[in-house]
């Protein structure tokens, strides 16, 4: 991982084109602002294992499904 310490209103770049700017900071919060590409999905990291959790359990069910059609 790496550590970056920024102000607000700077900014880094990933990958030539995302660019993440600290916008607020207050307290123990920071609210930040995403630029990137409209393909690049961003989710909130609790919102990202929901996703992929249902993906899993999706993907056990159809599994079972096709194997009950085989027999």
């Amino acid at each position: 991982m790496l550590a970056l310490s920024r102000k607000k209103n700077e900014a880094l770049v990933i990958n030539n084109d995302i660019e993440i700017t600290i916008l607020d900071i207050r307290g123990d919060q920071v609210k930040i602002g995403i630029s990137a590409p409209k393909e690049v999905p961003i989710y909130r990291k609790e919102v990202y294992l929901q996703i992929q959790e249902a993906n899993k359990e999706a993907m056990s069910a159809a599994n079972l499904e096709a194997l009950k059609d085989l027999f």
